[in-house]
């Protein structure tokens, strides 16, 4: 009996994370797209926070803010990478306990910070239009390193109590997690006990984050709507809106994956599991991927700094 109870004890100690139901006999192939999507995320993110540093230029808030995006999209994929490839490639399914909280801390961590931004970032957007003669002086430097060192703030003090919350819980029900990464709507399903406090308060985040940011970010645009359309020249109507398509284009490529597994996880609950999987993968890789091509292609300054720094003879 002791050696039953250690055995089940030592069990409870992780978790087994699961990658695309019904594909696992390709899960070494599945691998490689996998490889190239990190790759692609993590090369894309590091040169544009590389190019933005080293181009005098660049060094004004609307490129400042994208760096702080690039910054976070890189800390959610750093923190999903080792147990996708270690799922996809190794066959390798075990995560402890701790180690499963941690991730799941950063990965909703990073998330909140990316939201976070591209909030700033509608900020940046509607200063520029509305006020343009003061833009720079109401955006200085220091306040954006303020705005940032806030979002980071705000997104490690909130997530802080989840884990804690978790640990508190039995985990004594099945241990599969339906992702090959820890999440917390999917971690709640498994203890057998009331998780109502936890429920309310990644709900309470929620709405404090994704919430509050996207409300931020439509009222932003309804007042830069608002602004364009009270200017007399088509030209100039045309320029204003030619700078938001980027940012317009990276809160899509965002919020569309996010409203979608949340959609899945509160009202798809006979939905095939290969859905939530599909829809927890495109939520957490994709913006990453897109984000710094959207950027490269869709803003001349950026392109020139990349020309700059890694083709210098001819820039």
């Amino acid at each position: 009996m002791d050696v039953h109870n250690a055995a089940s004890k030592k069990a409870w100690d992780r978790f087994l994370l699961t990658g695309i139901p019904g594909w696992e006999a390709g899960s070494a192939w599945l691998s490689v797209p996998f490889c190239l999507m990190y790759a692609v995320a993590l090369v894309g993110n590091s040169a544009v926070v590389l190019v933005v540093v080293k181009d005098q230029n660049l060094h004004k808030p609307m490129y400042l803010f994208l760096s702080m995006l690039a910054v976070s999209e890189m800390g959610v994929s750093l923190s999903t990478l080792p147990t996708v490839l270690n799922v996809f490639l190794f066959s390798s399914r075990e995560i402890g306990m701790d180690s499963c909280f941690a991730q799941m801390f950063f990965i909703h961590c990073f998330s909140i910070m990316d939201s976070g931004v591209l909030w700033a970032m509608a900020l940046d957007r509607f200063l520029a239009i509305y006020n343009p003669l003061q833009y720079a002086t109401i955006l200085t430097t220091p306040r954006i390193a303020m705005i940032g060192l806030g979002i980071a703030v705000k997104s490690v003090t909130l997530l802080l109590p989840l884990p804690v919350l978790l640990r508190r819980l039995p985990f004594c029900g099945s241990n599969v997690l339906a992702h090959p990464y820890c999440l917390h709507p999917n971690l709640i399903r498994l203890p057998c006990a009331d998780t109502r406090v936890n429920s309310l308060y990644g709900l309470f985040v929620l709405l404090c984050t994704f919430g509050l940011d996207s409300l931020f970010i439509l009222l932003s645009y309804t007042m830069i709507v608002k602004t364009v359309l009270s200017m007399a020249s088509k030209e100039g109507r045309l320029k204003a809106l030619n700078t938001c398509v980027s940012h317009i284009c990276a809160v899509v490529v965002y919020y569309t994956p996010m409203i979608g597994l949340s959609m899945v996880y509160r009202f798809g609950k006979h939905a095939p599991p290969v859905l939530h999987s599909l829809m927890a993968n495109v939520y957490l890789l994709v913006p990453p991927v897109l984000n710094p091509i959207i950027y490269s292609i869709k803003t001349k300054e950026i392109f020139k700094g990349f020309g700059k720094v890694f083709l210098p003879k001819k820039f």
